[in-house]
């Protein structure tokens, strides 16, 4: 394929280069090889009879190109490089303001590595695009047709190794949390066109003899500059010798290079089915791609009827959705690593062309943002037959001289001395004035006729950048708004999926223009206007599934049990219409998402019991939806009885807790579920505390979590039908090692009524006696810190504990000790150290004065037991009479209980013995009244 012809309009210039590699070279065959097959390869691919259009993304001059070939061959058939199911979509490009993106997005996959959930795909388009002006042509132009032919969206991801852990080909690079830089998340990005050295060396060459810092100032320099005004048959030739190029000099990359040739497989078979079933003569066709690929080495390309079948492969099961995405020049730049601003420097210089060359650019009926555009506008003359070398008058001609435009450049520098002294910069004219200068000394020293943006973006910084930025942006950043700013796109209403319109129709009450990008505050006064109820709802559930900057509370909250009745919000929807948008490829309405990700929450592979219980919070809090409260519930219990660890003890008991005492104060009952989680849980911990109190890896704060269910949920076990045997031989079979597990479990066994308060006193001061054991003695401090929780009664023993050791401590042993128990107290038990202090505020006394004469509690003698007063004789009433009148009776009851009858004397008692008898046992004349 890479011989060279015999004849052909480009024999003359094969044969110069030919002899320039030559005249160069020691060893010309292979530099000769190179040069003689990028020559063969243009010639080639202008030999087809569909005319390949080669284009580079978001270039004004291919943009340039676009506009005057589609007006002077106004083809009846357009083939665009790009994936052939997001064609739908374009129609509601109309719809939008640009630039936009075009998505598919995949959350649920099928045939595809679950790991790379979810799958996304964007196109960005621009209007300074050559993809963009076919698409606006064909659109709107009757009786021409657009089809595009590159591969799917499965497709992308099918042809992916399965060996990565997510996709990370060559497209899907980002790079930036800035929030206009993001706004295509970690989707892949497809592009036509990408025309980028793939040969390291090469590139640093081409950039160290160029004087420029980054690939997209070379390409504007060299090739955008010079092809901005050229004719159709000189732009083609340029760009697909271009092409050749990068492709002959690209390094060994077999991956890569095989998805290259399969998309161009892909794309010229699907070109031959449609122009069989449609029977358009190839002439009247344009085939619009990047020029790397208008100089395909596959057997399919051209028309030729003896090319071998490729067959396509069928695509996976994946449910694909697609919808329209507002994206940005810094989105783009970040998505393809262009250097930043290029895409808003390719914009101006797209604007200052067309007012140049008086060209009217293709545009949309109805595009927000555009004017409507003129159909009267002028292109190239009919093509002309045949090829003619343009390549040698091109290659050879030195550029064409521009003069310098001192009126746009001072425009420039005045321009950027305003914007710097808003951003608090202390310029001067005097800077405005050596802004001037320097851009025009760079541009000589880089051998330019002119200074270019970058040139004087170099000059600004040199000028006016200080050591250190007063604002959020700095002189570059400020170029690049000068320049044209990061324009950011956004989708029109009629574009938008049901579930976002839908959002955008409830929350109209509002009153609110919700497509703006600035933060709008509501107020809602609930009481007052009860009408804004379902707003408020609203708002909360999109705080659930959106990023934390879209909807934010400022006063208000919503919480079990607890609503509001005025709540104040920060909305900034516009800026987030992304992540709406893509929320709307899960559901048709907010609430129907909810319910899945709660119920996707509990399912998934990583569900906890405690992940669980937060979904069924917030199942209570943001779903007015008992059916699904309670399987979530279920689930929940069924998640803890599966769980081998603690980790997640703490958080459990928190969550259980909570729940319990919203139910205990909204419902007649607790949910069957409820009771189901309390038993399981007191099983399941009873079972795992013995190897949690000798386990390394379980932390004293699980411990500590596990025996607060089991006591604070005790008596609800019990209840239940829970047996408390379970809860003594756990203890009793914990054998812990570490200090803090061991004062834990002192505080259990006291809890259970095992260890006196006085035994484990004396414990405790024979640690404090041992100067071994010292040291370590924050450690138990620590696990009765955490025994709070189990066993709350024992905050006044922490208390004396904590104000003995600090009693008795010397200062040497005291002030190391000291940042040891602060650490350990702030690490092991921050929430209970309130408790410990009100404890210790109860106990202390309030003034000074009253110190110098105060005696801890502990210390107190303990005062003399008062002697028991005798029990005071009761008057003889009725009862002692109706006894002693009948005894017969009690004769005959305690004869049936087997006891002896001798409860009288044979001399009859006084009415007063019977009364202090009675006075003794008063239960017993109760129950012989009843």
């Amino acid at each position: 394929m890479t011989a060279s012809a015999p004849a052909g309009p480009f024999v003359a210039l094969r044969q110069q280069l030919t002899d320039a590699a030559v005249a160069f070279t020691e060893s010309a065959d292979a530099l000769a090889g190179i040069l003689a097959g990028m020559v063969d390869d243009v010639d080639r691919a202008l030999a087809v009879p569909l005319e390949i259009f080669p284009v580079c993304h978001h270039s004004p001059a291919s943009a340039l190109a676009m506009v005057r070939r589609l007006r002077g061959k106004r083809p009846r058939v357009i083939y665009l490089e790009l994936c052939e199911d997001l064609q739908p979509l374009l129609g509601e490009l109309r719809n939008c303001r640009l630039p936009v993106a075009v998505q598919a997005f995949a959350s649920e996959l099928d045939g595809h590595p679950s790991e790379w959930s979810p799958l996304s795909v964007v196109a960005p388009i621009t209007e300074a695009s050559a993809e963009y002006q076919a698409i606006a042509y064909a659109l709107d132009t009757p009786g021409v047709e657009l089809v595009l032919v590159d591969r799917s969206t499965d497709h992308v991801f099918q042809w992916l190794p399965r060996d990565r852990a997510r996709p990370d080909d060559r497209e899907a690079e980002t790079g930036t949390d800035a929030d206009d830089a993001a706004l295509h998340g970690d989707a892949v990005g497809v592009e036509i066109g990408d025309l980028r050295p793939g040969f390291a060396e090469l590139e640093a060459y081409l950039l160290h003899h160029g004087k420029v810092r980054h690939w997209s100032e070379w390409w504007d320099q060299y090739v955008e500059q010079p092809l901005a005004d050229a004719d159709h048959d000189t732009y083609r030739q340029v760009m697909v010798l271009i092409g050749s190029l990068f492709r002959r000099l690209l390094p060994a990359r077999p991956e890569r290079f095989e998805r290259d040739e399969d998309r161009e497989r892909y794309m010229w078979t699907r070109m031959r089915e449609h122009l069989t079933t449609s029977g358009v003569d190839p002439r009247d066709c344009l085939y619009v791609c990047g020029a790397f690929h208008a100089v395909s080495h596959v057997e399919q390309f051209g028309l030729a009827a003896d090319a071998p079948a490729y067959e396509i492969s069928p695509r996976t099961g994946t449910r694909w959705h697609y919808g329209l995405i507002p994206s940005s020049h810094s989105a783009i730049e970040a998505q393809f690593g262009l250097a930043p601003g290029s895409v808003s420097i390719a914009a101006a210089t797209w604007t200052k062309a067309l007012t140049r060359s008086g060209l009217t650019p293709n545009r949309l009926d109805g595009q927000r943002g555009t004017r409507p555009r003129s159909r009267r506008a002028a292109g190239d003359a009919a093509p002309t037959t045949g090829v003619i070398d343009r390549l040698s008058g091109f290659l050879a001609a030195p550029p064409e001289p521009g003069g310098l435009d001192e009126a746009e450049l001072r425009g420039w520098c005045v321009d950027i001395v305003r914007l710097a002294r808003r951003n608090g910069y202390l310029a001067s004219t005097a800077d405005a004035i050596a802004v001037f200068e320097t851009a025009i000394l760079l541009a000589g020293l880089r051998n330019r006729a002119r200074p270019t943006p970058y040139d004087f973006a170099d000059a600004a910084v040199t000028c006016i950048e200080k050591d250190v930025v007063p604002g959020r942006r700095d002189i570059r950043r400020l170029c690049e708004i000068l320049l044209g700013g990061d324009r950011v796109g956004q989708v029109g209403y009629e574009a938008l999926p049901p579930l976002a319109r839908d959002v955008l129709d409830r929350l109209h009450p509002l009153g609110l223009d919700l497509e703006k990008r600035t933060v709008q505050r509501a107020l809602l006064d609930l009481h007052t206007d009860p009408r804004l109820a379902p707003c408020s709802d609203l708002l909360w559930m999109l705080r659930h599934l959106l990023p934390p900057d879209a909807v934010r509370p400022i006063m208000g909250e919503r919480r079990l049990g607890h609503r509001s009745i005025q709540e104040s919000w920060d909305v900034a929807l516009g800026r987030n219409q992304r992540a709406l948008i893509e929320l709307g490829y899960e559901g048709v309405t907010v609430e129907q998402v909810l319910e899945q990700r709660l119920r996707r929450a509990v399912r998934g592979p990583q569900a906890t019991a405690a992940g669980a219980l937060a979904a069924v919070e917030d199942a209570i809090r943001l779903l007015d939806s008992p059916r699904l409260v309670d399987e979530l519930g279920a689930r929940a219990v069924e998640l803890l009885a599966a769980e081998r660890s603690v980790d997640d003890a703490p958080d459990v008991l928190r969550r259980i807790r909570r729940l319990l005492a919203h139910y205990r104060t909204t419902a007649a009952a607790l949910p069957a579920w409820c009771e189901a989680f309390v038993t399981a849980g007191y099983a399941h911990y009873c079972t795992l505390l013995p190897t949690a109190f000798v386990d390394e890896q379980t932390g004293v704060r699980q411990v500590g979590a596990m025996l607060g269910f089991l006591f604070s949920m005790e008596g609800l076990a019990l209840s239940l039908g829970c047996d408390r045997t379970q809860l003594e031989l756990a203890i009793a079979q914990s054998h812990p090692e570490t200090p803090a597990k061991v004062a834990l479990h002192w505080a259990a066994r006291h809890q259970l009524g095992l260890l006196p308060l006085a035994e484990l006193r004396a414990r405790c001061h024979g640690l404090l006696a041992n100067p071994l054991v010292v040291p370590t003695f924050p450690q138990y401090l620590s696990g009765f810190v955490q025994a709070l929780d189990p066993a709350p009664g024992l905050a006044p023993f922490v208390v004396e504990l904590m104000s003995t050791a600090f009693a008795q401590l010397p200062d040497p042993i005291l002030l190391p000790w000291l940042p040891t128990l602060i650490t350990t107290l702030r690490e092991h038990g921050p929430e209970l150290v309130p408790l410990l202090i009100r404890e210790a505020a109860r106990t202390f006394p309030g003034s000074l004065p009253a110190l110098d004469t105060w005696v801890p509690p502990w210390s107190a003698p303990a005062p003399a037991p008062a002697p028991t007063p005798a029990p005071p004789v009761a008057p003889a009433g009725p009862v002692v009479s109706l006894l002693t009148d009948h005894p017969e009776t009690v004769d005959a009851i305690a004869t049936l209980l087997g006891c002896p009858s001798q409860w009288r004397r044979h001399d009859e008692p006084t009415h007063t013995e019977v009364a202090a008898l009675l006075t003794q046992h008063p239960d017993t004349a109760a129950a012989v009244v009843e």
